[in-house]
C-alpha cells in the first residue's frame, strides 16, 4: 500500500515552499503533517506498509531538519519546541511521531558525545542533506563487537530493535572495543550490504516504525568518524564534549511526549465520532436529543481532557529542566542531571497512565458501533500499550519514590 499523504487542504506533500522561522509557526507546521497522517493513518497501520511516503513527508515539512542550524537550513529550534512538534506529529500518527522523536534524539546526540569539530561536520552535513536518521542501539541486546583495522573500526553483531530501519539514511551504531569496555558510537550510511535489516516488525502497535532487527557483518567507519574519540600519542582516546548520559533523560521525554500526542489522537477522533455518531440512550428517564446532552458523556471527556492537560503539564515541567541543562551542557552536574530524570519519569509514568485511561475510555462516550475496524479507534490504545512497555513503568515510579522518601537520585543507566 502506498500512503497518500496531501494536506487537509489539497496540498500535496512537498507543497511547502516556505521555512517557518519561529516555534509557534514550527507547531503549526507539524499540526498540518499530523492532519495528513490522520487521513489514512488506521489503513496504513493495517497494511504494515513500510513508512517510505510518510518519511518523505517529515522531509518535505522541514520537520527532520528543526533542531539543525539556521545557517545550513534547519529550524534552529530548541528541544521545547521539538518535544511541542512530535506530540502534535503522534496526534495523528503515534508510529511516525515516534520515528521523527528518535530521529531529532540521534541527530541531536552528536552535541552530547561528539567533538567540536565532529559535532559541526555532522550537524551541516545532515541539515543540508535532510537525513533521516535510525539507530541499533538496543541495550538489551549484546554489545555490537567492534575491531581495530588500521584507521578504521569495523562493527559485528546483531540487535534485535533497530527504530528506522530500512527508510533511514544513517544509522547509529554503538559497540564495545573487543578487549576494553569502551563503547563507542558512530554514524553510518544506512544502504550498504554489511548492514541486513530483517523486516520481522509485525507488532500489536507502533506498527510503521520500522523497528525490527538488523544484522551489521563488517560495517567499516573511520576512527576519527567514532564519536567524542580523538587521536592522542597514545592512540584514539574519548574526549566527549559534554556529559554524554544526558541522552538517556532525553529520549525518556521524548517517550512521553509520544503518549501524550497519541493519547490527544485519540480524545479529538472519539469527540469527532461523539458529536457525529454517538446516539443518546433512550431507555432513561432524562431523555436526551443528542449525545453531546448526555451527563456521562460530558463528564467522561471533562475528566479525560482534565487528567491530559495535567499530563501535558508535567512534561512541559521536565522540558524547562532539560533546556536549563542544555544551557550549560559542558557543565552539567550530576546533581542536575538526577533531578531532572526523576521529573521526567514522573512525567512518563504519567504520560502512561493517562493515555492508556483514555485509549480504554473513549469507547464509553462513543458506543458499540465505534468498535468497528473501520473506525479504528484502537489504534490508539495500541500503539500506547506496545511502545509503553520499552521499560517497565514500575521502575520508573521507584525512581521517583526512592527521591521522594529517601532523597535519592538514579544513576546513570542506559535506561535512567
Amino acid at each position: 500500500m502506498t500512503a497518500d499523504l496531501t494536506t487537509a487542504t489539497g496540498t500535496a506533500a512537498g507543497g511547502w515552499t516556505d521555512r517557518p522561522t519561529t516555534p509557534e509557526g514550527w507547531l503549526e507546521r507539524a499540526r498540518q503533517v499530523a492532519t495528513t497522517l490522520a487521513a489514512d493513518a488506521v489503513e496504513r497501520d493495517r497494511a504494515l506498509a513500510v513508512p517510505t511516503a510518510e518519511v518523505q513527508l517529515l522531509k518535505d515539512s522541514g520537520l527532520v531538519t528543526l533542531l539543525g542550524p539556521v545557517e545550513h537550513g534547519g529550524g534552529g529550534q530548541d528541544w521545547t519546541t521539538a518535544l511541542r512538534v512530535i506530540r502534535a506529529v503522534s496526534a495523528g500518527d503515534g508510529s511516525i511521531g515516534q520515528l521523527l522523536g528518535y530521529h531529532l534524539l540521534w541527530f541531536w546526540a552528536a552535541r552530547l558525545v561528539g567533538t567540536p569539530e565532529q559535532i559541526a561536520a555532522v550537524e551541516e552535513q545532515a541539515t543540508k542533506e535532510k537525513w533521516f536518521f535510525g539507530g541499533a542501539v538496543n541495550p538489551r541486546d549484546a554489545d555490537l563487537v567492534i575491531t581495530e583495522d588500521g584507521d578504521d573500526i569495523v562493527f559485528r553483531g546483531e540487535k534485535s530493535f533497530s527504530t528506522g530501519g530500512r527508510i533511514s539514511d544513517v544509522t547509529v551504531l554503538e559497540g564495545v572495543l573487543e578487549g576494553t569496555d569502551q563503547h563507542v558510537f558512530a554514524i553510518v550510511p544506512t544502504d550498504q550490504p554489511a548492514i541486513r535489516f530483517k523486516g520481522d516488525w509485525d507488532t500489536l502497535g507502533q506498527r510503521l516504525t520500522e523497528s525490527g532487527g538488523v544484522v551489521i557483518d563488517g560495517v567499516r567507519t573511520p576512527w576519527a568518524s567514532a564519536a567524542g574519540y580523538v587521536r592522542t600519542d597514545a592512540g584514539w582516546e574519548f574526549q566527549p564534549r559534554v556529559y554524554n548520559t544526558l541522552n538517556v533523560p532525553l529520549i525518556q521525554i521524548i517517550f512521553a511526549n509520544i503518549y501524550l500526542g497519541i493519547a490527544e489522537g485519540a480524545l479529538a477522533t472519539a469527540a469527532t465520532y461523539t458529536r457525529e455518531k454517538t446516539r443518546p440512550w433512550p431507555y432513561t428517564p432524562d431523555l436526551k436529543e443528542t449525545a453531546t446532552q448526555e451527563f456521562y458523556i460530558l463528564e467522561t471527556y471533562g475528566d479525560l481532557r482534565s487528567k491530559l492537560w495535567a499530563a501535558e503539564a508535567l512534561a512541559e515541567r521536565a522540558a524547562t529542566l532539560i533546556e536549563a541543562i542544555n544551557a550549560h551542557a559542558d557543565t552539567v552536574t550530576p546533581e542536575e542531571r538526577g533531578e531532572a530524570e526523576v521529573v521526567i519519569a514522573a512525567a512518563k509514568q504519567v504520560a502512561i497512565d493517562t493515555g492508556l485511561e483514555i485509549g480504554t475510555r473513549v469507547y464509553d462516550v462513543t458506543g458499540a458501533r465505534a468498535t468497528a475496524s473501520s473506525v479504528g479507534l484502537d489504534i490508539f490504545w495500541r500503539n500506547i500499550r506496545t511502545h509503553s512497555l520499552h521499560d517497565p513503568v514500575a521502575h520508573k515510579r521507584a525512581e521517583v519514590g526512592r527521591y521522594a522518601l529517601l532523597g535519592e537520585l538514579p544513576e546513570p543507566t542506559w535506561y535512567t
